[in-house]
């Protein structure tokens, strides 16, 4: 039996996925005899590491010390945070530039034009989060405020101070903006500011965190939005990569990095920030009823607007048309119940207004570029 050392924190949400996905591997593959232990990004490396003789070591370094260990056993390895401290090894993590892309587009598609993020430079992927959401939207034709944490905050007095220069900034936002947290910890310090200052979560300021960890998303007042990472895919896959270099195989030490899944989003974002009262109200009526077989003759009679109108106010904000709405929409909700549920096509269809089965399937596949069958596989915990 092989033996394998996972040096993967078990603190958050995203590494206890990392967890389920390698014991998902190990449970449709020969078993492994595994050590695990509770651990946080800042643990030593284990004292037993130095002499340890097992066959192979899934980690996530959250320090120069325990990437050193990891690398003087020679035992094969994967890397699962980042390449800072162990380039050598073979890596498997998340594409920050598609993280951003997807908070950005978030935040258009409910109509936002003024941007901010917070961020914590400490680490390379936190920096990839905050490059790539400015810009993007730069891209977009948008600019982006931008403060940093300078650090970590060892004392009560730095916490207070650090505090009050977060509210500064936002007091200095125009109204509404939209912000990317770099980090859940980030997005609940932010709420945290907001609350202070009494500025109202999302109307005048909504944010996004990143990580979805759970406890820290739904502490928050009110709860944080956040990414939603593949951690069990990455850890099945490093499971993976992990039994090719044990039977002998050399992998390059390449880094792969896989796309997020979602924004979740919660009551920190959920909120369109547009000023036109009557298009407020029909982009509500499409998040309520689009699912139920909304057509865009349906929306005209909820509001006092012609087609023109509606479609011109549409191309203004959202840059669709109500009916791309509509459809935008009910692919989201396709795409949650592919990854959520077992529910056969059919029965997806019926519950998110598609007519038919095939309908959907074309449709699925002109705007994801996959099949719901191939989606469901990549996405989908099994």
């Amino acid at each position: 039996m092989r033996r394998v050392a996972l040096i993967i924190e078990t603190s958050r949400t995203y590494g206890r996925d990392l967890l389920r996905g390698i014991r998902r591997y190990t449970q449709e593959h020969e078993p492994w005899s595994l050590f695990v232990e509770a651990r946080d990004l800042d643990s030593t490396p284990p004292s037993w590491l130095r002499s340890w003789h097992g066959d192979g070591i899934l980690t996530r370094s959250g320090s120069k010390a325990i990437a050193a260990a990891v690398r003087q056993t020679g035992i094969p390895a994967i890397e699962l945070r980042s390449r800072r401290w162990n380039s050598k090894l073979p890596h498997l993590g998340i594409d920050n530039g598609l993280v951003a892309s997807l908070v950005a587009e978030h935040f258009l598609e409910r109509g936002f034009q003024h941007f901010g993020v917070f961020a914590l430079d400490v680490e390379p992927f936190f920096v990839e989060r905050r490059k790539n959401f400015v810009s993007y939207l730069k891209q977009r034709g948008f600019s982006c405020s931008v403060f940093r944490q300078p650090g970590r905050l060892e004392k009560s007095e730095a916490w207070e101070s650090q505090q009050q220069k977060l509210m500064d900034w936002i007091y200095e936002l125009p109204r509404p903006t939209a912000i990317m947290a770099c980090t859940d910890q980030l997005g609940c310090w932010l709420l945290d500011a907001c609350f202070r200052l009494s500025v109202r979560v999302p109307e005048e300021v909504a944010v996004v965190g990143v990580e979805n960890d759970e406890v820290i998303a739904t502490m928050s007042t009110p709860p944080l939005s956040s990414v939603r990472f593949p951690g069990e895919q990455i850890g099945y896959e490093a499971a993976r990569w992990l039994e090719r270099m044990m039977n002998g195989e050399t992998l390059l030490s390449q880094s792969t990095l896989m796309a997020p899944i979602c924004v979740e989003t919660r009551q920190s974002s959920d909120i369109v920030a547009i000023s036109d009262p009557w298009l407020s109200h029909a982009i509500k009526v499409i998040r309520e009823r689009a699912c139920a077989g909304l057509t865009v003759a349906d929306l005209l009679a909820e509001v006092p607007l012609s087609r023109s109108s509606l479609e011109r106010g549409f191309r203004q904000f959202l840059d669709r048309s109500p009916n791309e709405e509509i459809v935008r929409i009910r692919i989201d909700q396709v795409c949650r119940l592919l990854r959520e549920t077992d529910m056969s096509l059919d029965v997806i269809a019926q519950r998110t207004g598609f007519a038919r089965a095939q309908y959907l399937l074309q449709v699925f596949r002109k705007i994801k570029g996959a099949t719901p069958g191939a989606y469901r596989r990549l996405h989908k915990p099994r």
